[in-house]
């Protein structure tokens, strides 16, 4: 009993760490996301907008493509990545213009494979391969975790955010000597 209880307890302090939820985890709901604002180095003006981006555009693609494709918009600095699957290469094209449309889009990675959706099962090794980067992240201490986003999409890591060229190195490597990453994919901003 005593082991479940430390387990538990394990779990509990390790999990927002892992899901990315650590700042609005530790400060509470009610104080919204100051911590983690404070924490990145985009301004807090950049990070709502970034939220903005990623709503309006899966709201598009929602709308004009229903089911008919898997896409995951993620937007760092107003750099949108897009990820998934679509079934053609007409349809990929159409919705990188699609969020070309979307107001303050600066530039799009257009990483969407020509393929059908993925499963459950891929889309749940692709969220322990998340997982399993950011405790390696953690582990290492070689840089602020929260200055580098992780999508892993049918078990490609893409790794996102401002970062010094020795700090996207070494995130690289890391998630590159992760158990189960097939290939590792830069889309840094370099400050220097």
């Amino acid at each position: 009993m005593k082991y479940l209880n430390s387990f538990w307890l394990s779990f509990v302090l390790i999990y927002p760490f892992l899901t990315g939820c650590v700042p609005m985890f530790a400060i509470g709901t009610a104080a919204g996301t100051g911590t983690y604002i404070s924490e990145d180095r985009r301004t807090s003006g950049m990070f709502i907008e970034d939220e903005g981006i990623e709503l309006k555009s899966s709201k598009r693609i929602n709308q004009q493509f229903g089911d008919k494709v898997h896409i995951n918009v993620t937007s760092y600095n107003r750099f949108v990545l897009l990820t998934g699957e679509a079934a053609t290469t007409e349809i990929k094209a159409e919705i990188e213009k699609l969020i070309m449309g979307v107001d303050n889009v600066r530039k799009i990675y257009n990483e969407i494979t020509v393929a059908k959706n993925t499963s459950l099962a891929s889309r749940s090794n692709d969220t322990l391969l998340t997982s399993k980067v950011k405790t390696r992240f953690l582990a290492e201490r070689k840089f602020q975790i929260n200055h580098v986003k992780i999508v892993t999409e049918n078990a490609v890591v893409y790794l996102m955010g401002m970062v010094t060229r020795q700090e996207g190195d070494n995130a690289a490597q890391i998630a590159s000597q992760t158990s189960g990453v097939a290939k590792v994919v830069k889309v840094f901003e370099y400050l220097n």
